[in-house]
């Protein structure tokens, strides 16, 4: 299939074949997929989360107004941000910049220091949903690689951020949920699956100018 293919195969899967499981190989791909994700300034504020216990994810479910991909999917991707952006958050990514590409202080510098402003001048709420807006970007990524491997995924909002927060220890590690992507193999009954897809007509999505 084509990539165009491959987009119009994926769908929301409603319901995962539990008998299958993902390889390390396809895991690790995800993995690389969402730490190559493009993010504001390459600051990556977000963290992911994955989960293959399969009595963690049990205790999630009620958490999740009962959504069973959670504990069906092979694994349950976690997309997280940091509770807040600090300066030493920026100058950890500066210093990082400094030690991959060797590129010296004295050009680092301003831009460093224009971003510690830009995030002081900044609330936590905004700086929070900065970090959303990245964990959005992640997802989007994330489900595009997914089709292009013929992995099966579902985006989901519908949950309890405080209580998976909770469940998972998140605040310990200064983080805080935002998305949840299960991903893993469809079932053969799941009646969605065959479904086609509605959207708009390309000339009603896109205008050209």
């Amino acid at each position: 299939m084509n990539t165009i293919e491959k987009l119009k195969w994926r769908y929301a899967t409603k319901k995962f074949d539990k008998t299958k499981r993902l390889s390390e190989t396809q895991l690790n791909t995800l993995k690389e997929a969402f730490n190559l994700t493009a993010t504001s300034f390459g600051l990556q504020t977000i963290t992911l989360v994955v989960i293959t216990d399969e009595e963690l994810r049990t205790a999630l479910v009620p958490h999740s107004y009962h959504q069973k991909q959670v504990l069906e999917a092979s694994h349950l991707l976690v997309i997280c941000i940091k509770d807040d952006i600090t300066s030493s958050d920026v100058i950890d990514y500066y210093d990082n910049i400094k030690n991959i590409r060797n590129t010296s202080e004295l050009i680092l510098k301003p831009y460093r220091d224009s971003l510690i402003s830009t995030m002081d001048t900044m609330t936590i709420e905004e700086r929070q949903n900065w970090s959303k807006n990245q964990a959005y970007i992640a997802l989007g990524n994330l489900m595009t690689v997914c089709a292009i491997e013929n992995i099966d995924a579902c985006p989901m909002e519908g949950f309890v951020p405080y209580k998976y927060d909770e469940i998972l220890q998140l605040k310990q590690k200064g983080l805080k949920s935002v998305l949840l992507l299960p991903v893993g193999y469809r079932a053969e009954d799941d009646m969605f699956a065959e479904l086609k897809k509605v959207r708009k007509p390309i000339s009603e999505s896109v205008i050209e100018l």
